[in-house]
């Protein structure tokens, strides 16, 4: 295959992936606190031999540079359950996971059978001291407070632990609630936690849906391009053969 044809190719597989990602922004436009991706490319030149006329002796490749995830908050929505739980600003709730603590800004708790607050996938919610946030069955009425403290008529039970980081474009996704990190979180000192909310998603889906279509056209575009070169490569080598013979 020659440059054109291997440019083509990395058009159209970054096309490919830029779908994928707007795929799964749309499949999570209801997720409580999902954050919308975007891919991000750049062009990767490459100087061709010395044979090539001087105008094309520099190509330029699609490159796949990595994901943006756009931290831009989704909307908050009153849900009026007391183990709803919005952060209103920066911030992720810790939860405790099998692999390691876990980010999340999905505040949509419960109880689990054992009286602790567990997330939807059943992990334990960690408070600022690091272990798991617990309710005894005496505790009825749970109030959250703006600082994240958590009690009931009983006194004080524990405050969520609510964290930061430094780059939070270095969060790696786990699944669609879920983010990992390689780096230390730093405590939010002042969180503002709304009890009886539920952050949503950021994804617009009338966006995204216009976003696709878009990058459908787009590489539809390149590959009737990929098409018409192979004909046009075809046709070159009939000639030739044609005058050979």
């Amino acid at each position: 295959m020659d440059s054109p044809g291997y440019i083509l190719l990395s058009r159209m597989t970054a096309q490919l992936r830029a779908q994928a990602v707007t795929a799964h922004n749309l499949a999570n436009a209801e997720t409580p606190g999902f954050r919308q991706s975007r891919p991000v490319f750049a062009a990767h030149v490459e100087a061709q031999g010395s044979g090539v006329a001087p105008q094309q002796r520099r190509a330029a490749f699609a490159w796949d540079r990595a994901t943006w995830r756009d931290a831009q908050p989704g909307p908050v929505t009153r849900t009026g359950n007391p183990l709803d739980v919005a952060i209103s600003g920066e911030g992720f709730f810790v939860v405790e996971t099998p692999r390691g603590d876990r980010y999340t800004r999905a505040g949509r708790f419960a109880l689990g059978p054992d009286g602790r607050i567990v997330d939807a996938q059943g992990h334990p919610v960690l408070g600022d001291q690091g272990r798991p946030l617990a309710v005894s069955p005496g505790d009825t009425r749970l109030e959250v407070m703006g600082d994240g403290t958590l009690r009931s008529e009983n006194g004080v039970i524990g405050r969520f632990r609510v964290v930061r980081f430094e780059d939070g474009q270095a969060l790696r996704a786990e699944g669609d609630r879920l983010l990992a990190a390689g780096a230390e979180p730093l405590p939010v000192e002042r969180p503002a936690v709304v009890q009886g909310a539920v952050e949503g998603s950021n994804v617009q889906p009338i966006l995204e849906m216009t976003r696709m279509m878009g990058e459908l056209r787009e590489f539809q575009m390149a590959a009737q391009f990929a098409e018409r070169e192979a004909e046009r490569q075809q046709s070159a080598i009939d000639r030739i053969l044609r005058r050979r013979n």
